[in-house]
């Protein structure tokens, strides 16, 4: 137990209450058995649609299977459809996300950097990756959030983030130190976290979004009842988060900034606020199961910690927070503390007091790291 845990009791207890659980009831639902991931409604659902049609009629055509995806999950929820006695068919709405997302990186805007070189012929955009895709180890992770662990994370290389306090700098920085991997060896390595127990498949990075078109169709390859987790810094494209919604069972994204200063300053991004809030507002609207991660900057209280917590309580008050602490100097900041003097040192004792409190303030169920 940790001094942050001594300080405030509270909120360690009331991240284990029901009031959590009821939160997060879709993933609980499947946990449970009562319900199946949703990716494993989205491989059964028939859809039509040309193969050789353009992306924006392929949106369209996704838009109108979202629709009837809706309907048929809740007919499956609701006991109406034995998924069991459902086939996969030769054309699913599974595939037409693959397809979507495979079109999307030949002139590549997985994320709002939208660098449009085509990875499929060896272009690499700012987070420094082609079409291959390498995870640099997958294991079950028991120092996540209390609901999710153990937690099946796998970490991919390469960001469209260039923190400069980044923590997995050496995944992050360094596009080649993995393993490649294709779908059938991701899914192979989802189904045997699973099988050892863990209780979602938590896809991380560095930064997952680049890793998509991989991601989506290893899903092809695996059928087990396990929640899926996107671990995001919430910088992808509007198209891309159409395509992962319905196959995301809880979403775990970073909300770092309150002003795009000081993400352009530490991250190096443009535009972070605009994104970030509309992606977070997407899933949130929708009902999503949502767990918002705040990383406390020391001297970023005022400029980010409140602005970000405030947001979060106007646009997303289902969602649970987590306030981390656990910011250290790391990286470039370790390397050059005179360039960032305002995040040269750890967060102190008041500036995490003055954010709970502030997350009291405004109704923000919330808790920090322990």
């Amino acid at each position: 137990m940790n001094w942050l845990e001594l300080l405030r009791p509270d909120a360690i207890s009331v991240w284990k209450s029901e009031e959590v659980k009821s939160r997060l009831s879709h993933y609980y639902f499947i946990l449970r058995g009562a319900r199946p991931p949703k990716y494993r409604v989205v491989k059964r659902l028939e859809v039509e649609f040309n193969p050789n049609a353009s992306l924006g009629e392929l949106l369209q055509a996704h838009r109108e299977a979202s629709k009837a995806f809706e309907g048929l999950y809740r007919d499956v929820v609701s006991g109406g459809v034995d998924l069991a006695k459902m086939r996969i068919p030769e054309r699913s709405y599974l595939d037409l996300k693959i397809e979507i997302v495979k079109r999307i990186l030949t002139k590549c805007s997985l994320c709002e950097w939208r660098c449009g070189v085509d990875r499929t012929r060896g272009g690499r955009g700012v987070c420094g990756l082609d079409s291959r895709v390498r995870v640099a180890s997958a294991f079950l992770h028991m120092g996540e959030e209390a609901p999710l662990v153990p937690s099946g994370t796998i970490f991919f290389t390469g960001c469209s983030f260039k923190c400069v306090f980044c923590q997995n700098w050496d995944i992050s920085t360094k596009p080649l130190n993995g393993v490649e991997v294709s779908p059938q060896d991701l899914a192979g390595i989802a189904t045997e976290l699973y099988v050892k127990g863990a209780r979602n498949i938590n896809y991380v990075g560095g930064n997952p979004d680049q890793q998509s078109h991989v991601v989506v169709e290893s899903l092809k390859y695996m059928d087990v009842d396990v929640p899926l987790l996107w671990n995001t810094n919430m910088y992808m494209s509007s198209e891309l988060l159409e395509v992962l919604f319905d196959v995301v069972d809880i979403w775990l994204p970073d909300f770092k900034y309150g002003n795009d200063a000081c993400a352009r300053r530490l991250s190096g991004v443009p535009r972070y606020f605009e994104v970030v809030a509309r992606n977070h507002k997407y899933v949130c609207d929708r009902g999503a199961d949502v767990i918002i991660r705040h990383l406390v900057l020391p001297n970023h209280v005022e400029c980010c910690t409140k602005p970000v917590l405030k947001w979060i309580s106007e646009n997303c008050p289902r969602a649970l927070v987590n306030i981390m602490d656990q910011y250290r100097p790391e990286h470039l900041v370790a390397k050059y503390p005179d360039r960032w003097p305002d995040i040269a040192r750890r967060p102190t004792r008041e500036e995490m007091e003055e954010a709970y409190e502030y997350a009291d303030k405004l109704g923000i169920c919330w808790r920090p790291v322990s």
